[in-house]
């Protein structure tokens, strides 16, 4: 099945979203995508990997978008391993780059028990 997508995208048989599905599928439990921009000159691939990489995560994937920021410089998104991609964001910064944003996918567990939690809290300040 996935083989049959690949030909289509290689064959040029996918339309515009489902090609762009096909490169970027869903952001993992475990993952985060961070956005960052930076003039051209100072863009090494490498040198975000290994940023990365100094955080014990890994670097799931890398692109440099069609969007730019207020200066103009292109946004660069990356995807990481880990779901707290605070530690990336950090080694991202000594090595001269600014991460404008964080995200990671929604935790529906997590979410879950923050709920209940603030349930409890409701049920004694009602008492």
């Amino acid at each position: 099945m996935d083989n049959d997508r690949l030909q289509k995208y290689i064959a040029g048989g996918l339309s515009q979203h489902e090609r762009a599905e096909a490169l970027t599928p869903p952001l993992p439990q475990e993952a985060s995508e961070l956005l960052l921009s930076c003039p051209p000159a100072d863009y090494s691939a490498s040198s975000i990997a290994r940023a990365v990489e100094d955080c014990d995560a890994q670097l799931l994937g890398l692109s440099v978008t069609g969007m730019r920021d207020d200066t103009g410089f292109p946004v660069i998104a990356l995807r990481v391993n880990v779901r707290d991609a605070s530690g990336v964001a950090r080694s991202l910064r000594r090595y001269g780059y600014d991460p404008f944003f964080v995200g990671s996918a929604p935790d529906s567990a997590m979410r879950r028990r923050a709920q209940e939690r603030a349930n409890e809290l409701i049920h004694y300040l009602e008492m």
